[in-house]
């Protein structure tokens, strides 16, 4: 059972959410640019990590460079999210290398923009805001530590996500998933819309689906 969020508005007046700690140890905050350096060896070591059941090596790599990444425009927004775990709680692997006070194990957010997905290095970038009233929020770049993987961390990200686009007048959400993540979407009623392929520098295509969750 999760606590509730607090929502207050920052100094620029957009709608945020509080942090919270869930009785699994796990504290969601929002993502500051501090954390950036953090975030690029996350996202690295969950995408080689977790998305080889799903892609090959080479799309892998090549994805690395043009397509996964941090979007620095989801911090500035105050709308990407970054979950910690509690000091001196253990990955289920028991990992020494990520076990520092308080890692951060996952970082996934929302936009109010049209992007679709990629990363400040991604050359199809559309920043211009959506319209609450007719337009479905995006859900943007979940990323978790392989060794805290299947925890719970990126359900947690989920529902921050919703919350905060609901409180920010949105009441459809819409993605483009990784094979990889399309499982957990599934589960959380996001369905299918279409199949989309992704060019890679390397000549190569990367597969992901677009999916929605109507009210």
């Amino acid at each position: 059972m999760l606590q509730h969020f607090g929502k207050r508005k920052n100094a620029g007046g957009a709608l945020f959410c509080n942090p919270r700690v869930s009785q699994m140890g796990f504290t969601i905050r929002q993502a500051v640019p501090a954390d950036i350096p953090v975030l690029r060896q996350l996202i690295e070591a969950s995408v080689r990590g977790l998305h080889a059941q799903d892609y090959t090596p080479s799309q892998i790599e090549s994805a690395l460079v043009s397509v996964y990444g941090v979007d620095s425009q989801l911090i500035d927004d105050g709308t990407y999210f970054v979950v910690e775990a509690a000091a001196g709680m253990m990955s289920p692997q028991n990992a020494s290398d990520y076990g520092k006070e308080r890692p951060i194990v996952g970082c996934g957010g929302w936009s109010k923009r049209k992007t679709l997905y990629g990363s400040d290095h991604w050359s199809g970038r559309e920043d211009s805001l959506l319209d609450p009233q007719r337009d479905a929020a995006k859900i943007r770049a979940f990323f978790v530590h392989p060794q805290w993987a299947r925890q719970g961390v990126g359900s947690m990200i989920l529902m921050a996500c919703e919350e905060a686009a609901r409180a920010a007048g949105f009441s459809r959400y819409e993605m483009g998933a990784t094979l990889t993540g399309a499982k957990l979407f599934a589960v959380k009623g996001y369905t299918p819309v279409k199949l989309i392929s992704i060019p890679l520098r390397n000549g190569e295509t990367l597969p992901v689906i677009h999916m929605e969750k109507r009210p």
